[in-house]
């Protein structure tokens, strides 16, 4: 008996792994070669800048390509095959041509608990899509995600990684009518929304001064267990009491012998 495993890409994400054009024109390369410097020097060793200079490609294309991958190896002495294996390994790396807006439902388990599985299906409904494609106007690509560590303000949506709160599945509808009419709403908290080749930008490091300036306060709800804690008198121990306290904790193996 024989078992054919065909190992590649998550089934919702349709064609080859990385596709699209095989180099860029002259002046694209001049121009992220100029991004590329300033990135690969904030680290000792330049293969280490290969994940930012990832999204820095991702930014040029809105997704990854033969193009971006030959740079990425270029600009950093490593071969197209190690490039591609560990862009191949995250999922923040489109392989596929990404809208205007990635929207993001979590589907995880509070979320879902929460209503995160209704939202992801109202959304398929009203977009005319599945999880994993773009509508055709190319504004948005719907995907479910797992865990967006935002549990306390469940069930919650992302586009392009900015977080959208308390969400149902009306609010949803209304948040991607917004996208592709051209009137990004504002996100619940975090920086104002740009379109997902600009985000990529943000992720590969380079200077965001108006995503700097509208960081505000931290949420209530992400606040709730250290005001409860504080109310209770509890805090952690100290580290070098509790070292302490582990040093001088009875051996089980002598404990067992006496």
């Amino acid at each position: 008996m024989s078992v054919f495993l065909e190992l590649g890409q998550r089934p919702d994400e349709a064609g080859p792994p990385i596709h699209g054009p095989k180099t860029y024109p002259a002046e694209v390369v001049a121009r992220l070669e100029t991004d590329a410097e300033a990135i690969i020097s904030r680290y000792p060793q330049s293969r280490s800048a290969l994940l930012p200079l990832l999204h820095l490609v991702q930014s040029q294309d809105g997704c990854l390509t033969p193009a971006g991958i030959a740079f990425c190896a270029t600009q950093l002495g490593l071969t197209a095959a190690e490039v591609t294996a560990v862009a191949t390994f995250y999922s923040m790396y489109r392989r596929t041509p990404t809208g205007e807006y990635l929207v993001g439902v979590c589907t995880n388990t509070l979320c879902a608990i929460m209503g995160g599985d209704a939202i992801l299906e109202a959304l398929q409904d009203h977009l005319g899509v599945h999880a994993g494609e773009t509508t055709d106007d190319g504004r948005v690509t719907l995907e479910h995600v797992e865990c967006n560590a935002a549990c306390d303000y469940a069930p919650v949506v992302m586009v392009n990684w900015e977080f959208f709160d308390n969400q149902t599945p009306s609010s949803a509808r209304d948040l991607v009518d917004g996208l592709r009419a051209g009137q990004p709403p504002t996100p619940s908290r975090g920086a104002p929304l740009c379109t997902f080749k600009e985000t990529a930008r943000v992720l590969a490091g380079l200077p965001d001064p108006e995503a700097a300036a509208a960081q505000g306060a931290v949420g209530d709800a992400t606040l709730a267990g250290l005001r409860v804690a504080r109310e209770r008198g509890m805090e952690a121990p100290d580290v070098q009491d509790a070292t302490a306290a582990s040093s001088n904790a009875p051996d089980d193996a002598t404990d067992s012998k006496t």
